[in-house]
């Protein structure tokens, strides 16, 4: 109950914010071409931008202006990193990043593209760019809008087209390929069975090598290229001046725990409510940083009315809800990858083995420019599954990569301007059997008391393997085509009166998953398995229990773990208080948690590794444990340590028990050196902390670093808590979580709480900036309001619009 008092506290304190007096309203105006008749938009007092058009069209452009005076460097950003546009105002140490995200983008038939989407795509796409550019024409009238980015490394804006919206693929959620690798890797070193350390699979399956393939010959340099062509732009001062080149950077460490990361989302039927009407929440986990990835807006224009947030350089909302129905999503983990392998002719290395011939690759010769170097020419090569990531030509072999995201009508989120404007469930399921990527559950809820679940993406059909290894590319290893959207699972008015997900592995029971082979890499279940205790309770809820749900630090993982400890005996000194302090926790993680401090430092930093190097074959070690959050899935250490075998030696449970003990005193030792020796005064978030770091703060002066970067903010909770604040264990620091959440009052629009941390502006010297990072802290909310009386109330900046011509 201690969670739901919390949120009774947080809700006193957002009525006096409420309550308080805002500040003045101010009034900008511009005249923009391409705009057909006045717009306006209103800020309210939590930087969400509340936009009203005449006409549809108008909105989307409005929408796409919006976006540039907030979030202009960001969105330029992610445009040249998607483009392979980098090296033309950063320097030659990005060309090789640039090449990379080249063989990313999206090269088919544009006709087909459009068309995926829905017949209006192309006009939202092109005025929503026309918006962006209409901005930016502003800042070359006047360099007072333009963010101070811009101005710390000397370049300016580009101008977008409508493709560049749908082409960018790379900075979506990728899938499985490096999973594929390591998999390959722990069979070469040891076996398939010791690669369940690493990644559980499920549904219960039991995969093998495929015929032909050699496991141990995949070069680290296919990951690299991967990750370097779908990763964020990373700053340093060598990489500006030109003195450190992109490709001899190694395969980053993960900061973030892969089977942590996801979102929460669930939808409660208005028979177990207090309000009477249907609730929905959505809290996806991404990775942190200033800006948010998540933006908030609200676009209004005759016919439709939609609010919530999206990704700000792309139109329309994907989480929110439009005045009848809501919508939230998580991510739903179809496999859509593969690697594949080419045997190459010696003579012509730009031939691969196909069906006992030899096949040309496509080869595309681009010019990219370089910044005080001129044009540089980059050669990218296609097999007929896709983009090459590497030739390795001591080997003579070719990698390349197929992806369902690749095919038309899979840029990420696009499809949202779809789904959002639905009325009801049979038009938001036809939307979602339209879906493109990535592949997610959607929950949902209408005025008329109705929710559901639906999963949406594309299914390769892998008649002979199951893709969870790299295959041969000589013509055994094809897939044929992709299944009927309506083979996915759905469900709508279960008789428990909610649904949910938080990336667990959600196929039903008797659902043919040998057959269909959906996917067999997961999520770990513990933030699931808690929302799901909570909701199953016999009781209504309101509001605020979805809020303390998303805000709940119950550790069903932590449950599990010191569960083991009840009985151990040991007549050390030091582990004496030790056991009793996690024996006597409630396994909570709270901010204030000296339990929490030890058990998270113990089994994330000494109990992992620890098991990892117990059970799994040295040979093999290394690769399962590599340090960081990269130390063994937590799943998978914790049904060894329930279930000890002969792994652990003669007598399994004696050395468990050993091992248990070891490892908690180092743990001990570790938290004397931090925090002191009185265990009592320990606290969580003495360690545990959110930074929202800038990607300049490498390269700035420590005064431009402090206005861009915002933290410290001490927190509870961990990756696998629903409060999801995941951590790299260096330092402490939450690497990703719930930076936006949203809980909907499903017909009493106004009453819909949100947050969106650290602030709603890109501009480091806008207000909005930071302002709502210590309500994130805090775990509470701001009204997401609808009404136009509510907006009108809570204005803090009015922007007016009028056409230039």
């Amino acid at each position: 109950m201690r969670m739901f008092r919390r949120s009774t506290l947080a809700a006193c304190s957002l009525a006096a914010m409420l309550a308080a007096p805002a500040a003045a309203e101010t009034a900008k105006s511009y005249r923009v071409a391409g705009l057909s008749a006045p717009a306006e938009i209103i800020v309210d007092r939590w930087g969400v931008p509340h936009i009203y058009a005449s006409e549809t069209y108008d909105a989307f452009f409005v929408q796409g202006f919006n976006a540039a005076r907030d979030r202009l460097w960001q969105i330029d950003l992610w445009r040249k990193r998607g483009l392979g546009e980098l090296s033309k105002d950063f320097g030659s140490s990005y060309l090789e990043q640039d090449r990379m995200a080249r063989q990313f983008l999206y090269r088919g038939d544009m006709y087909r593209e459009w068309l995926a989407y829905g017949s209006d795509a192309k006009k939202i796409a092109q005025r929503y760019t026309d918006g962006v550019n209409a901005f930016i024409t502003l800042t070359e009238q006047d360099q007072a809008l333009l963010p101070m980015e811009f101005k710390l490394l000397g370049y300016k804006p580009s101008y977008w087209l409508p493709e560049d919206v749908v082409r960018i693929r790379s900075h979506g959620l990728t899938r499985n390929l490096d999973s594929e690798i390591e998999r390959a890797a722990v069979a070469c070193a040891a076996d398939l069975k010791t690669d369940l350390m690493r990644k559980t699979l499920e549904p219960d399956w039991q995969t093998r090598i495929p015929e032909g393939l050699d496991p141990c010959g995949i070069p680290p340099q296919v990951s690299a290229n991967y990750s370097l062509g779908t990763s964020n732009v990373k700053f340093t001062k060598e990489k500006l001046a030109g003195t450190q080149r992109a490709e001899l950077e190694p395969v980053p460490v993960p900061e973030i725990e892969p089977t942590a990361l996801g979102s929460n989302n669930w939808a409660i039927a208005p028979d177990k409510t207090t309000t009477g009407r249907a609730i929905l929440a959505n809290d996806p986990h991404r990775a942190h940083g200033a800006p948010s990835l998540r933006y908030i807006a609200h676009i209004t224009a005759p016919g439709f009315s939609v609010i919530g947030a999206g990704e700000p350089s792309l139109p329309g909302i994907s989480i929110g809800h439009n005045g009848k129905i809501a919508f939230g999503l998580t991510i739903f983990s179809i496999d859509q990858e593969d690697l594949y392998v080419y045997d190459l002719n010696p003579a012509d290395r730009t031939q691969y083995n196909y069906q006992g011939r030899w096949e040309a690759m496509t080869v595309v010769n681009e010019s990219v420019p370089v910044k005080g170097q001129g044009d540089k020419p980059v050669s990218l090569s296609y097999t007929r599954h896709g983009p090459v990531l590497y030739v390795d030509e001591a080997r003579n072999k070719a990698y390349a990569v197929r992806a369902a995201w690749l095919e038309p009508g899979m840029a990420p989120y696009f499809g949202s301007t779809d789904y959002m404007r639905a009325g009801n469930w049979d038009e938001f399921l036809a939307a979602m059997n339209r879906w493109g990527s990535p592949s997610e559950n959607q929950v949902y809820a209408d005025t008329e008391g109705n929710i559901g679940w639906k999963p949406g993406g594309l299914t390769p059909i892998r008649p002979n393997w199951d893709g969870l290894m790299p295959v041969p590319g000589d013509g055994r290893y094809e897939w044929l085509g992709y299944r009927d959207m309506d083979e996915l699972p759905v469900e709508y008015n279960p008789d428990r009166k909610w649904v949910g997900s938080a990336n667990q592995m959600n196929l039903p029971p008797g659902y043919p998953d040998a057959e269909k082979k959906i996917g067999f890499e997961w999520t770990d279940p513990s933030r699931f398995n808690r929302i799901k205790e909570v909701l199953s309770a016999d009781r209504k809820f309101g509001l605020e229990d979805s809020m303390a749900l998303q805000a709940d630090m119950t550790s069903i993982q932590a449950r599990r773990v010191t569960v083991l400890l009840k009985g151990i005996q040991s007549d050390d000194p030091t582990l004496t208080p030790a056991l009793n302090l996690l024996t006597s926790w409630n396994n909570v993680l709270t901010a204030d948690s000296a339990a929490g401090a030890l058990y998270e430092v113990w089994f994330m930093k000494h109990l992992r590794p620890a098991v990892v190097r117990a059970t799994v074959p040295k040979q093999a070690v290394d690769l399962i444990d590599q340090g960081g959050v990269q130390s063994g899935e937590p799943a998978a250490i914790i049904a060894a340590l329930e279930s000890p075998d002969q792994r652990f030696g003669s007598d399994p449970t004696a050395a468990r028990n050993d091992l248990l003990l070891v490892t908690l005193k180092q743990a001990v030792s570790e938290l004397q050196k931090k925090l002191g020796t009185d265990m009592a005064a320990w606290k969580w978030a003495s360690l545990h902390h959110g930074y929202f770091e800038h990607p300049l703060a490498a390269v700035v002066g420590s005064e431009e670093k402090k206005l861009l970067d915002v933290g410290p903010f001490p927190k509870g909770g961990s990756g696998f808590t629903p409060n999801a604040t995941t951590y790299r264990t260096s330092d402490f620091r939450i690497t990703a979580g719930g930076s936006f959440k949203m809980v909907v009052d499903v017909g009493n629009w106004d009453a819909s709480r949100a947050v969106n941390t650290p602030g709603q502006s890109g501009n480091p010297n806008s207000p909005h900036y930071r302002d709502l990072a210590p309500l994130w802290q805090q775990e509470q909310y701001f009204p997401l309001l609808y009404s136009r009386k509510a907006v009108e109330d809570a204005a803090k900046e009015r922007i007016m619009l009028t056409p230039a011509n």
